[in-house]
């Protein structure tokens, strides 16, 4: 294979991209783990004291990323986001304003390649939750103000729904709470969507691991069909359903043919049911080279946000009820597709895929 090396002479603009990029990599792929070391390290030294400080704190805490987190608009604005922003670059579109006094559950399509473990919800909200968020589109917009989303919707406070398993990690769930990152516990979501005064948005990535396994340049299949529980969650609490569709998150890896049948794809299945995470493999570029890597291409990244499904509370929805509501959500995020992909690179013969 012929490796493609990054010229010497890239703007130095570029260069802080791209270095914004690796950083957020890192973050999602170790920094966890650099973490867990360091409070380790640190419990084993003379230091002892500050672990077992941390340790009630982390007691006391344990229930904040089911509580609506505890964001820092400080970190959302750090200039690095800017430039992480810029190397897709990534941008945020509304179709409508959204009513600051009403809860939003935002349904995130597509997934993206998944970097990291990701499991699922348990009872009634199957697969629903992002794992390493390294979603490039679902990050950028929700978990920093780079793309103005306080602005585009003021009054509205963004949640980024992730693995409950990150919080339990000392030092690195704070950084991730930081960002507007929250469990994505049952719980979580209903604490979210049952503010009385409203303001709060949830943002779910629906299609979970198996989407995963589809996501490539192009591809157009989304597995929403089963996917109920936020559907249940919404009619409980009267909590107004929204499209988003993010035009270029598949653009972002390539990954190994692996079609419905094969030897390869059997072998995702069987891991994903036994480990709880599928297991794509993938690749983009790197830091210095463009030939391989575990880094992002840059492509651009438009994610649009739909106008929101009106949702009466009904605190026992039936299986009709929950069964009718998806249906019309299937249909706005269908038609949230074909009205915009003539803009954004799609031509007449391309279409949703649900499964």
């Amino acid at each position: 294979m012929k490796i493609e090396f990054a010229p010497l002479n890239v703007p130095l603009r570029r260069r802080l991209q791209t270095a914004a990029v690796l950083q957020w990599t890192f973050s999602f792929l170790a920094l966890a783990q650099c973490c867990l070391a360091v409070f380790v390290l640190l419990a084993l030294s003379d230091w002892w004291m500050l672990a077992l400080l941390y340790s009630g704190w982390l007691w006391l805490d344990w229930d904040t990323p089911s509580s609506g987190g505890r964001r820092s608009r400080w970190v959302r604005s750090w200039v690095v986001w800017d430039y992480f922003r810029d190397y897709f670059p990534i941008k945020l579109i509304k179709t409508v304003d959204l009513d600051p006094r009403k809860n939003y559950i935002f349904g995130f399509h597509p997934h993206g390649v998944l970097m990291a473990v990701l499991t699922c919800l348990s009872h009634g909200l199957s697969a629903v939750c992002l794992s390493g968020v390294l979603v490039a589109g679902a990050f950028g917009n929700f978990c920093t103000e780079s793309t103005g989303f306080s602005r585009l919707f003021p009054g509205l406070t963004s949640h980024l729904l992730m693995l409950p398993f990150w919080f339990r990690v000392p030092l690195f769930r704070d950084y991730i709470m930081s960002g507007g990152l929250v469990s994505s516990s049952k719980s979580s979501l209903s604490y979210l969507v049952n503010r009385p005064e409203g303001g709060n948005v949830a943002v779910i990535a629906v299609g979970g691991a198996p989407e995963s396994l589809d996501a490539r340049p192009g591809a157009l299949t989304l597995q929403v069909r089963n996917r109920k529980g936020f559907i249940k969650l919404a009619l409980k609490y009267g909590a107004q359903l929204v499209p988003v569709f993010s035009f270029g998150e598949n653009e972002l890896f390539d990954q190994m043919e692996n079609p419905s049948g094969s030897n390869l794809r059997t072998l995702q299945n069987r891991l994903q049911s036994i480990m709880g995470f599928a297991v794509p493999l993938f690749h983009a570029r790197g830091v210095f080279q463009y030939s391989f890597g575990l880094m992002p291409y840059r492509k651009s990244i438009h994610t649009i946000v739909g106008k929101p499904i009106l949702v009466a509370q009904t605190p026992c929805p039936s299986s009709e009820d929950i069964e009718s509501l998806h249906q019309v959500y299937l249909t706005c995020l269908n038609d949230l597709f074909e009205q915009n992909k003539h803009t954004y690179g799609f031509n007449n013969d391309q279409h949703l895929t649900f499964k």
